[in-house]
């Protein structure tokens, strides 16, 4: 073989097929549309045989490995995904070339779902249009949910002392693999952008306080998704119980977990939580070993304040995950509104003075309008505040957007939970995307892509299709309002910021 089919990251064709040679191996993937697509690279081994373990490194293979094809995603309650398995360390790659001397900007995408579903083989979040566009890397990740990446059985058996966070320690292989051979993809490993939606921007959150994951990301960028605290190690044993319990192991003896079919596994998960209710939590837990602080408690971690970070909120949050068609806001009256606001308000605050307010505030908003206003600032906006004010006291590189364009597909959701994702990867004709695919959404997607770009490229997001956007200090606040007419304005929703401050934030599921 010739001296350029072995230099390391330079692709050369097989039957038309891009294969790249890497530090962890040899990869075929495919060309497509002027990219050089990967899909399936495994970054870990099959964890079916290391349940509610640490993950390992793959063994190194010599012949070609196949990467034109998505692997599995985790298993999870939902059949939305036809393919699941336990065997889910796997990453895709979308480059538009794989030269070890081009050094493009790095862009890893974690996906939401909370800490217990998703995957990123939804079309919503494809990297080609966002890698043609920005000539970066993007990557995308699977990695272990739910009891499988998150059951805390530390406590009671030390064979799984890493139980609580093996979700967050496949995240970091994933990582530590990108830092190890990107470089053969085209990509730079000193410039790496971490951005993930909702449970992946907490993750990113959680991450940037785990000292295992120092120094694999030079950039963040979180898009509602925040974690102020994590689940305390005494709440996280009670939920193990619960779990437990639904799927009939004893505390005493924890090896039928190692052997029980991974559908009985997710059956269990719709045991009842013992301190929310509703079905069982997992996420993140304070073992003192992997994690040994609060992500963003009593501060922002010292660990990533050097760190450039985006933190974006969308206007509307809790129109996508209550349903403006729903039993929650069916016949919503004045009457009723305090008593089904109270629930999904996830705070201890007194509803009928929080509608009495906002209505003397807010004359004009009608029960509905009220009821989205207060939950969306009261229940998915706050911890967003509160990890920027931390950044922000501790003098970070700190950038807050807030995305108000509103859904012209289904305007009855306006600016939702989820809108910003094709937004930001330019998937608007996607599958599920409400965004359109008319000149506005175009233009609202090319100032977030080109945001996000610029930050994987600089540190600095300010580009040349967007007005200057300020970095976000108190008490001016400065956040980018992405809209038809995007810009800057100081202290959006100021009023429901202070109103809510009144009481305690606590971080649901800790």
């Amino acid at each position: 073989m010739g001296a350029l089919g072995t230099m390391p990251g330079l692709a050369r064709a097989a039957a038309g097929d891009p294969v790249v040679t890497a530090p962890g191996g040899r990869y075929r993937g495919v060309s497509e549309n002027g990219l050089s697509v990967f899909r399936g690279i495994r970054y870990g081994q099959d964890t079916r045989t290391r349940r509610f373990r640490a993950p390992l490194a793959p063994e190194p293979r010599r012949e070609v490995q196949n990467a034109t094809e998505f692997a599995a995603s985790c298993p999870q309650a939902s059949n939305h995904y036809a393919r699941q398995s336990e065997d889910c360390l796997f990453l895709n790659i979308w480059t538009p070339g794989a030269d070890a001397r081009a050094n493009r900007p790095v862009m890893l995408y974690i996906h939401g779902g909370a800490y217990s579903s998703g995957s990123v083989i939804d079309p919503l979040n494809y990297g080609d249009r966002l890698a043609a566009h920005g000539d970066a890397v993007v990557v995308t990740v699977n990695h272990r949910l739910n009891a499988l990446g998150y059951c805390y059985l530390a406590r009671l058996d030390p064979r799984f002392s890493d139980s609580g966070n093996v979700g967050q320690l496949d995240l970091i292989l994933a990582l530590k693999w990108v830092r190890e051979n990107i470089a053969a993809f085209g990509g730079d490993p000193n410039r790496v952008l971490v951005f993930g939606q909702s449970g992946g921007g907490a993750k990113i959150a959680t991450m940037m306080g785990m000292p295992a994951a120092k120094g694999l990301f030079q950039r963040a960028a979180t898009m509602s998704g925040q974690q102020v605290t994590a689940s305390g190690p005494l709440n996280a044993s009670e939920r193990t119980r619960a779990y437990l319990d639904a799927v009939g192991v004893g505390e005493g003896d924890l090896s039928p977990l190692l052997s029980m079919p991974v559908e009985k596994l997710m059956d269990g998960l719709g045991a009842v939580d013992p301190v929310l209710g509703g079905h069982v939590y997992f996420g993140p837990v304070l073992d003192m070993k992997w994690l040994t602080r609060h992500p963003f408690w009593p501060d922002a971690n010292p660990q990533s304040n050097a760190m450039p970070m985006i933190l974006g909120n969308t206007h509307d949050e809790t129109r996508a995950f209550i349903s403006p068609h729903g039993e929650k806001v069916r016949g919503l009256t004045w009457d009723n509104l305090p008593k089904r606001i109270a629930p999904e308000l996830r705070i201890d605050i007194l509803p009928e003075w929080v509608v009495a307010q906002y209505r003397e505030r807010f004359p004009q908003m009608s029960p509905t309008e009220l009821f989205y206003a207060a939950t969306t600032a009261g229940r998915s906006w706050r911890g967003q505040v509160i990890e920027a004010d931390a950044r922000a006291e501790a003098d970070t590189p700190t950038w807050v957007y807030q995305l108000n364009f509103p859904s012209p597909v289904e305007p009855e959701r306006g600016a939702p939970h989820t809108l910003d994702i094709p937004l930001v990867f330019g998937t608007l004709g996607a599958p599920n995307s409400i965004t359109g695919t008319g000149a506005e959404a175009q233009r609202v997607s090319r100032q977030m892509m080109d945001a996000f770009l610029a930050c994987a490229r600089t540190g600095d997001p300010n580009h040349s299709g967007l007005d200057h956007w300020a970095r976000y200090t108190v008490p001016d606040r400065e956040t980018m309002i992405f809209d038809a007419n995007s810009r800057l304005e100081d202290d959006p929703r100021r009023w429901q910021r202070e109103l809510f401050a009144r009481v305690p934030y606590i971080q649901p599921g800790t």
